[in-house]
């Protein structure tokens, strides 16, 4: 029986700070089996490899979210380098583009984000991309680095199914998680039911973005199974057959055996 594997949570943010193992105690209940943790700023690089290295169902990604890449330079991106090497560190991320924001400037988000796709390139890992109302810039950059040949996850996904089957053509997986149950989430429904099964990985980005019924409070991999039952009906699927398929395409993207 297949578990529920969580590609996409954030459980050193400070939202976590009082309960983090009374919630990992309910993991079980829920058939949470594994977690990628993600770093997305210079301070949760240390956090998120202290976190995989305590709890053995946690691995990490290392990587500069836009929206926090302004105080990069390339003597902190050779630090971060030194680190991929690490057994628990499964890819590069989050790393991308985020014009909804759109801080820092655009330029300083996309030198960024090359530099750590070739950073990706060279460790032989995946990337975790973040792309918010930045799709043909994210794209045309993804084509320029040839990201066929990283490979990786657009994790969150907001765009249309037209562009998420070429993310998919490039190999790519598809993160979806507690949007997906909104009742205006037309597009993300229009995507879970028109890619195929094998290029979706469940997610959270745990604390945000919980599904419904929990819409606006903390979310964490506990509500997954919520995720799991809306692709389920999407695709007319049996939702043990979506947390199998799903734990064995995070195994692929994230290169792990069972």
């Amino acid at each position: 029986m297949g578990m529920i594997f969580e590609t996409h949570a954030h459980y050193n943010d400070e939202a976590f700070r009082d309960d983090l193992d009374s919630i990992f105690a309910r993991f079980p209940e829920k058939r949470i089996g594994r977690v990628v943790n993600i770093a997305s700023d210079l301070d949760s690089i240390g956090e998120c490899l202290d976190l995989a290295h305590r709890y053995p169902f946690m691995y990490c990604a290392l990587g500069i979210h836009p929206s926090d890449s302004a105080p990069l330079t390339d003597e902190l991106l050779e630090e971060i380098r030194g680190k991929l090497s690490d057994p628990r560190v499964v890819a590069v991320g989050e790393i991308g583009l985020d014009y909804y924001w759109d801080t820092p400037d655009r330029e300083i988000q996309k030198h960024w984000f090359e530099e750590q796709l070739e950073m990706a390139r060279q460790a032989d890992l995946p990337v975790v991309i973040h792309s918010r109302e930045a799709a043909q810039d994210t794209m045309r950059l993804m084509q320029d680095h040839r990201a066929e040949e990283i490979g990786g996850v657009v994790h969150c996904y907001s765009y249309s199914l037209e562009l998420a089957k070429e993310f998919v053509k490039m190999g790519f997986f598809i993160g979806i998680g507690g949007v997906v149950t909104f009742k205006n989430a037309r597009k993300l429904k229009e995507v879970a039911a028109g890619i195929p099964i094998d290029h979706i990985v469940l997610e959270t980005d745990s604390p945000y973005l919980a599904p419904v019924p929990f819409r606006g409070k903390r979310n964490s991999s506990l509500y997954l199974p919520y995720v799991v039952d809306a692709i389920a009906q999407i695709k007319g699927m049996d939702p043990e057959e979506v947390i199998s398929r799903t734990e064995e395409n995070a195994e692929r993207l994230y290169r792990l055996r069972s």
